[in-house]
């Protein structure tokens, strides 16, 4: 897998102060998506073990709350292969970090997605540029919706409840 971008400290892709890794290759192909250079999936540089390292020492902070996921897009199959062990190890090294992850497939589409079950909060739907709103908090079209797939304690760790 190939990655475009990280944002160590990024308040535009979720809740908080968060590290945002942009993963290359898309086949959607949305019109009007503001990154059509990421649908490419050899665009920017490869994603290694020092990737993973240089983003889990970003994550240590404790006024960092969590990582997003965007791309590109991150349920391409090529993408979950490699970011499943990536988000098993951020869940295990670091459980009071929250995980978004931004995909323009809808929820209902990905039941057999392994990577559900390490995501908080999934922003789902494709981007549409007829239903694009610029006053929305976190997402680009009104068509996509943010999803609370894990609810959090007050102590960071998830309720699966």
């Amino acid at each position: 897998m190939n990655y475009c971008g990280i944002k160590k400290t990024d308040i535009a892709n979720g809740l908080g102060v968060r590290v945002s890794l942009f993963v290359s290759g898309c086949r959607n192909h949305c019109p009007g998506c503001f990154q059509p250079e990421t649908w490419d999936f050899d665009f920017g540089e490869p994603f290694t073990k020092q990737t993973e390292a240089e983003i889990l020492k970003a994550l240590r902070p404790t006024w960092i709350q969590g990582l997003s996921i965007l791309g590109g897009e991150p349920m391409e199959p090529e993408n979950q292969k490699a970011l499943l062990p990536f988000l098993k190890r951020v869940r295990s090294e670091m459980p009071d970090k929250d995980i978004w992850l931004y995909t323009g497939y809808r929820l209902e589409d990905l039941s057999e997605s392994p990577l559900l079950p390490y995501v908080d909060v999934l922003v789902d739907g494709p981007f549409v540029e007829a239903e694009r709103d610029v006053s929305l908090a976190f997402r680009g079209s009104r068509n996509q919706r943010i999803i609370q797939l894990r609810k959090r304690e007050a102590n960071g760790r998830a309720n699966n409840n």
